[in-house]
């Protein structure tokens, strides 16, 4: 019986010990490095000296230099379709070498973000929850003879980090301290219902088509009681001063309109969105997106 109980005892410490760690073996980068030199390359090399039985795949290498709110929304955009226990690494990191912390923060879904604190984790932190914030302890984990190197966490550190930790050699409890269950974030519009109208944020464009993507989710717009063929009203400001002001149909597909017409739908993350038929409605309007960029709709 004592046996059979020390045999249980031990079990379930090492399931225990087993389910702290990230162990599918998968990691995603995402940067705002292009790939037009060798940096990429040389993250997932840090990565492979870690463990050749990794994973690795790319989120986008192709965030606008230094624009930490991009990097916040894509991955917002692709975090939660990934399996629980990716880990994640983001480096658009302008304060690299400054006092801003070096994170991995374990969201409420089991994924982990690799990534300085610097507002990158304003979304991700509010859509999948903050489980934990552990501070990355570099005198562990940094690759070995890289301290005179103040420039290149993303290969230093992040990379070095996110590979142990995906591949089991660490645990998360081993990435470092912790820390307070909050993150930096950057201020933005939520999606908002005042009356009859609804405040929302231009997080981001469809960079192919020049479509305006909002963060207005369609449950808050089915509030409004729309229906297809519905007149929106639709302004949108920059830091706020409306920088245009118009009218579309809420549409089900494009082709409901004819070409090069404005139209309003319902995009493939379930939110408000603006375009014009075949025509790129961002550039036609001067329209952008970030935090400083907000907009108001109602039904006409």
């Amino acid at each position: 019986m004592k046996k059979n109980l020390l045999s249980i005892a031990i079990l379930i410490i090492l399931l225990s010990a087993k389910l702290s760690i990230a162990q599918n073996k998968i990691v995603v980068f995402q940067s705002d490095f292009g790939l037009k030199d060798g940096a990429v390359s040389a993250m997932k090399g840090v990565a492979m000296g870690v463990s050749t039985d990794l994973k690795l795949f790319d989120l986008t290498h192709e965030i606008p230099a230094y624009n930490i709110w991009e990097a916040s929304y894509r991955l917002e955009q692709t975090v939660r379709y990934w399996p629980g226990g990716t880990v994640f690494v983001s480096v658009v990191d302008p304060g690299v070498g400054t006092t801003r912390k070096s994170v991995v923060l374990k969201t409420k879904s089991g994924h982990y973000i690799v990534t300085p604190d610097n507002g990158t984790l304003t979304l991700i932190s509010e859509s999948l929850g903050i489980d934990q914030v552990r501070e990355i302890d570099e005198n562990v984990n940094r690759r070995k003879d890289s301290k005179k190197s103040y420039t290149f966490h993303g290969r230093d550190v992040y990379a070095f980090t996110a590979a142990r930790l995906a591949a089991g050699v660490i645990s998360y409890e081993q990435v470092g301290p912790l820390l307070p269950n909050k993150v930096v974030t950057i201020p933005y519009q939520q999606a908002v219902l005042n009356g009859k109208t609804i405040k929302g944020n231009i997080p981001v464009l469809d960079v192919q088509y020049g479509n305006v993507w909002t963060n207005i989710p369609d449950t808050l717009f089915n509030q409004l009681n729309p229906h297809f063929g519905h007149v929106i009203n639709v302004t949108i400001f920059y830091k706020q001063k409306p920088v245009y002001q118009g009218t579309m149909p809420y549409s089900q597909t494009f082709g409901e309109v004819a070409e090069g017409k404005p139209l309003a739908y319902i995009n493939s993350l379930l939110q408000l969105s603006f375009a014009l038929n075949q025509g790129d409605f961002a550039k036609t309007y001067n329209i952008a997106s970030g935090n400083d960029w907000s907009v108001e709709i109602s039904l006409k």
